[in-house]
């Protein structure tokens, strides 16, 4: 078989700056350049950007009309033929858009998902892109909106055809619904074997440590430090979508599952937040967090901040968490790293930094849990039922003596239960 060799898109970025409060999600200097690099990373190029300052976006046009003369000249001057906005559009702005323009539009969204169409590998992961698209699509597909019938026929960047699953979605909705139930009942069994993993790991008391962080923040290279994992890890956004876990030996001598977990992003789309729900929960039950922050990028508190409101979503923002500012080979000074708790400097290249981001680790974790056994005296009833608020429980049987039970659990518990060991 032949590669079929495609021409490079020239894109043209558009957004509308409203001067909001809210710097993570307001279309400002720095997330356009953030969606000229995933532009870049979807493989297109990016011609130049338009921007309208104005209070909100048009419902309708998204631009006001003069803007989008404006932006239909310039995209002619520089021969564009793909316009990509970095808010999430309604069919309707899309429809108009496309029709004023004479070229076709897409969204961040639309582009964040498919640079994960061609990332995923595992067969989970592709499930979950194609349910994220196929969710994001549906609504699209009303009322007289064509703009979907041109990108699921065509070529090119930010089209669900680029989707691991089907090569073309059908605008007959029943289809899109159909398939939606059926992928979703096949992640239905991944999640319950995930969630089944999960509780062998609590039963057998193994620590988890979760790996998190902005996009290419070096999450993938640190693993590979560590474990020597073998995960792919470039210099690219999302390089890895599907989590790793590998055996790691902490100073104290204890074994730990290290777990790397998807890049977070500003305005990642909440299709893909919620088809990734079970990766990204991996965060959500672990003992610690690693915080993995791009100590090179001028944007690291922001992409903090990011990381930080999606753990919140994911109610994992009360772990414990080692900050760990990554890349410091390739900045002169530290100084100017906010000051966190728990936070170290480290390079995933280089190895610095490296023993003391395990202590720090160590230091957070919280008390390890035993499993063990123990028979509790039938007139001790109120000792059985403090055992199943604090611990967990494995199993309980009923004996001459007394309630045996298999349980997991930490040093609160064992005080409750030390008479009782066997």
């Amino acid at each position: 078989m032949h590669e079929t060799k495609h021409e490079i898109e020239k894109a043209v970025l558009f957004g509308v700056h409203t001067g909001s409060a809210d710097y993570i999600n307001d279309c400002t200097e720095e997330s356009l350049e953030e969606l000229a690099l995933l532009a870049e990373t979807a493989g297109a190029q990016v011609m130049g950007v338009v921007v309208q300052n104005r209070p909100s976006p048009d419902n309708a046009r998204y631009f006001g009309e003069g803007k989008i003369e404006e932006m239909r000249a310039f995209c002619e001057d520089n021969g564009a033929d793909l316009v990509i906005c970095d808010d999430e559009l309604s069919g309707i702005q899309v429809r108009n858009l496309e029709e004023a323009l004479g070229l076709r539009v897409i969204d961040r969204s639309a582009l964040i998902m498919d640079i994960f169409a061609g990332r995923a590998k595992t067969r989970e992961g592709q499930l979950q892109v194609e349910l994220a698209q196929l969710r994001y699509f549906l609504p699209r597909l009303t009322g007289s909106f064509t703009g979907m019938s041109r990108q699921a026929g065509g070529g090119g960047i930010g089209g669900a055809r680029r989707g691991p699953g089907e090569t073309k979605l059908e605008t007959d909705r029943r289809h899109i619904r159909r398939r939606i139930e059926s992928i979703t009942q096949q992640l239905s069994e991944v999640v319950r074997n995930r969630e089944t993993q999960r509780r062998q790991r609590v039963k057998n008391g193994i620590r988890q440590v979760a790996i998190v962080g902005y996009t290419n923040a070096g999450k993938s290279t640190l693993l590979n430090y560590l474990t020597s994992a073998g995960v792919l890890a470039e210099d690219k956004l999302f390089a890895t979508l599907d989590p790793t876990a590998r055996r790691l030996t902490l100073p104290d001598g204890a074994s730990a599952l290290l777990i790397d977990t998807v890049g977070f992003i500003r305005k990642l789309p909440h299709h893909l937040i919620n088809a990734f729900k079970s990766t990204l929960e991996e965060a959500k039950f672990a003992d610690v967090l690693i915080h993995v922050a791009d100590a090179s990028s001028p944007h690291t508190n922001e992409n903090i901040a990011v990381v930080e409101e999606l753990l919140e979503k994911l109610d994992a923002s009360d772990k414990p968490v080692v900050t760990a500012y990554n890349k410091i080979d390739l900045v002169e000074s530290t100084d100017f790293l906010p000051p966190r708790p728990n936070s170290v400097s480290i390079s995933a290249k280089t190895g610095l930094g490296i023993d003391a981001l395990l202590q720090k680790v160590c230091d957070i974790m919280p008390e390890g849990r035993r499993r063990v056994t123990v028979l509790i005296p039938y007139d001790k009833g109120d000792i059985v039922s403090r055992v199943y608020e604090t611990s967990r429980v494995n199993s309980e049987e009923h004996t001459e003596n007394g309630t045996l039970l298999d349980i997991v659990t930490d040093s609160r518990g064992l005080s409750i239960v030390s008479d009782y060991i066997v």
